[in-house]
């Protein structure tokens, strides 16, 4: 495994499990507690709307779904909260009129989309360096959001409704988590892809989940599990010749159900 670390796609490929990790680790977090991931799903989904208008505009598809991630979080937060409709209704309505452009885009492209099954199901092995310095930013927002934003957050995760009375401004903050997890849908798309993002933005903080419930702990516990296995993943898909956003999911359902099996066992435990 030494050896391939002379090779730069191989370097980019490890930079970029690092960088995926943090994503995770901070955001996958209040995603769980806050029990948002069919949002975050359909905020994923609709971001292929920008990955079509990417290859429309012959521009880097992840720098064009930045902004299509944002407004459609943006627009599942108001549509949910200002129309009335059930915020389920908002996501489905955002959801497939993402998808829905995002084909439409692709099929006014001249020519063929040769690496759009990257950025459907990832592709962690193609990850560019133009790629790496987006993920780079973008896991710095992340970061600079959150230890500014912490206490809030951290408030509006556990009891919105609460916050919101003691004067916390939890509709805001609310939109601010949306943004977040749009952002760090960014950062994935290119490692598990469109279709699997939940799966990396949520099972490492499960498994974290399973030993610690003290929330800054989660966040440490969920990035490490993620750089873990992440990696274990990437060497499995390189040796093996296997899909890197698939062997990266696998592995890590495979690890959460061990970890449920392990800590079911240890709450068995008779007291001594």
């Amino acid at each position: 495994m030494i050896e391939l670390w002379h090779y730069e796609f191989m370097r980019n490929a490890v930079f970029a499990a690092l960088l995926v990790s943090v994503a995770c680790g901070i955001v996958g977090t209040f995603v769980v507690i806050k029990r948002i991931v069919f949002i975050s799903g359909g905020i994923t989904h609709a971001a292929f709307g920008g990955i079509g208008l990417g290859y429309f505009l012959g521009i880097n598809p992840i720098a064009a779904a930045i902004p299509f991630s944002l407004l459609s979080a943006l627009g599942i937060g108001i549509i949910g909260r200002r129309i009335k409709i059930s915020e389920d209704s908002a996501i489905g309505i955002i959801w497939t009129v993402g998808m829905a452009l995002g084909i439409l885009f692709i099929g006014l492209t001249p020519g063929y989309a040769p690496d759009l099954f990257s950025y459907l199901f990832g592709s962690i092995l193609t990850v560019t360096t133009s790629d790496l310095w987006i993920m780079f930013a973008l896991d710095l927002v992340i970061i600079s959001a959150v230890l500014v934003l912490f206490k809030e957050l951290q408030a509006i995760s556990f009891d919105e409704e609460f916050s919101a009375i003691v004067g916390v401004p939890a509709k805001g903050l609310y939109l601010l988590l949306l943004l977040l997890v749009a952002l760090s849908i960014i950062v994935l798309i290119r490692v598990v892809g469109v279709i699997l993002v939940i799966a990396l933005l949520t099972i490492p903080t499960v498994i974290a989940r399973q030993f610690t419930n003290r929330l800054k702990k989660l966040m440490l516990f969920s990035i490490l599990s993620s750089v873990i296995f992440t990696m274990l993943g990437l060497w499995l898909s390189y040796s093996f010749n296997l899909p890197s956003g698939a062997a990266i999911v696998l592995l890590l359902a495979f690890v959460f159900f061990i970890s449920a099996v392990v800590k079911r066992a240890i709450t068995k435990l008779p007291l001594k």
